[in-house]
């Protein structure tokens, strides 16, 4: 090469070598640089929209496949939330129905609606028998239903209840588990779902025949499920609701026989007893000695009875509020005056001291109320204070008018009251001791009674306690019915 550029005027052609390219196909120089005619260019641009229209038909078809693959998705999760908004509208139905019959209803028409089926029944098991019994089916539960008892096994009811699952069974003629018991029409196909409530099984939910030709679904089975869930627990708050109210009916029965019965009796008994005290009065005065003795204690027998009696009448009159206070103005602190004065004997048996004070100590302490029935209050408190306080224990009676109410305390250095006790001392014919094995007489109505007088004139009533060392019995009473409630 250099050689040219050295000696350019004496530029020679250069001979052909050996190997060469003479072997070529010759190249038409003009042909290639020639421009290209429009129908070379014709030919040349269908060739090319042939392959895009070719791509981009791929790709909308691409585009097609995945905007229908979303419908579809879309359509699935409205069909979905369109269920459980059905399925929150059922249980809302549910929790607002707590009878037992038309809450078994709406559960079955739900049931058929929700999954599109022709039927659905409900059994339940008995808790007295433990069989398995239809409680519901579409268009109502027959008599010859009702007879019916499924069996636990080799039934598609057992089978559901024993394995705590559910059951898709599309042809029912195959299975022997099913016996043709369910209902009067053919039963195809069937989905059973149990009914769960916590650990246990109450029952089976059972819908029959799909409307279309489509068959059972995975949908079916969850909502079917879902449906069974909800259904158990307010089928059992309605079984619970149920024995709830008829043990109520059953306690209000006992409870009038029980009113019935005090009444008969005390009526039955204020008869004889009135000729024995007025009986036993007589002979005591005319008898001495030994046998005016023996008739003393006769009369305090009758005596004790008799105020048995009353106390009978007293708690059966508060019960029925058949009792109403008749108001007379007196001297609360001449009336405890009084009763310590009648409880003085039994003190002074006992070696209590027996103290009281009031406050302001100048005033009579008036107040318009029933007379009789303050009595009972303020004499059955310190009764009890006697009774559970032992030889040489002390008693002590505290009024105190403070803001036209009077606070009385009857404290006592007894043996005390649990504090487990202390509400329950105040129910009838309730006591602390075991009956078999109690120190103490009475027969719980003391305190009841208390309480139920106290309550008659608005005031209320509580105990404050420490075992072993005594008790303090606190009552509130207003001064005249126009004062305040407490």
């Amino acid at each position: 090469m250099l050689k040219y550029l050295d000696n350019a005027d004496d530029e020679q052609e250069p001979e052909q070598e050996e190997g060469s390219a003479a072997g070529l196909p010759e190249i038409d120089n003009e042909a290639l640089l020639s421009p290209v005619t429009e129908a070379d260019n014709d030919e040349f641009a269908v060739d090319l929209g042939d392959d895009v229209d070719e791509l981009a038909g791929l790709e909308i078809g691409a585009e097609d496949d995945h905007v229908a693959m979303l419908k579809q998705k879309i359509g699935g999760m409205e069909q979905r939330i369109s269920y459980l908004e059905r399925i929150v509208k059922v249980s809302q139905m549910l929790n607002s129905t707590l009878s037992l019959e038309p809450l078994l209803q709406i559960i079955v028409q739900a049931a058929t609606e929700l999954t599109g089926t022709e039927a659905c029944s409900i059994m339940l098991i008995d808790k007295n028998t433990g069989e398995l019994r239809f409680a519901e089916a579409t268009g109502g539960v027959t008599n010859d239903l009702m007879k019916i008892s499924v069996p636990l096994d080799d039934s598609i009811g057992g089978f559901v209840i024993r394995r705590k699952r559910p059951l898709l069974i599309r042809d029912v003629q195959d299975d022997p588990r099913w016996h043709g018991e369910t209902m009067d029409f053919e039963t195809r196909s069937i989905l059973g779902v149990p009914l769960n409530v916590r650990d246990s099984v109450i029952g089976v939910l059972e819908v029959i025949n799909k409307s279309d030709d489509s068959g059972f679904s995975e949908d079916d089975v969850q909502i079917a499920t879902t449906l069974g869930a909800q259904a158990a627990i307010a089928i059992e708050n309605a079984r619970l609701l149920d024995e709830l109210q008829q043990a109520y009916r059953d306690l209000a029965e006992v409870d009038q026989i029980k009113n019935d019965f005090v009444s008969v009796a005390s009526h039955e008994l204020r008869t004889p007893l009135a000729v024995i005290l007025g009986y036993a009065t007589f002979l005591k005065d005319n008898v001495q000695g030994e046998a005016g003795e023996q008739l003393e204690i006769v009369l305090n027998s009758a005596v004790k009875l008799r105020s048995l009696i009353d106390d009978m009448v007293n708690l059966r009159h508060i019960q029925t509020n058949e009792i109403q206070p008749e108001r007379t103005m007196f001297s609360l602190k001449q009336l405890i005056t009084d009763i310590t004065k009648e409880f003085s004997e039994i003190i002074a048996s006992k070696q209590l001291l027996l103290s009281s004070r009031f406050m302001p100590d100048d005033s009579p302490l008036n107040i318009d109320a029933d007379r009789q029935k303050i009595y009972l209050v303020i004499a059955n408190l310190v009764n009890n204070a006697i009774k559970f306080t032992r030889e040489g224990g002390r008693i002590h009676i505290n009024v105190e008018l403070k803001d036209h109410k009077y606070w009385i305390n009857v404290i006592d250095t007894g043996i005390g009251i649990p504090p487990v006790e202390r509400e329950r001392i105040f129910d009838q014919f309730y006591q602390v001791e075991p009956p078999l094995t109690r120190k103490y007489q009475g027969m719980g109505l003391g305190l009841s009674i208390t309480k139920g007088m106290v309550e008659i004139h608005r005031g209320r009533i509580w105990v404050e306690s420490v075992v072993g060392k005594g008790s303090n019995f606190a009552v509130v009473l207003p001064t005249a019915p126009d004062v305040q409630d407490l």
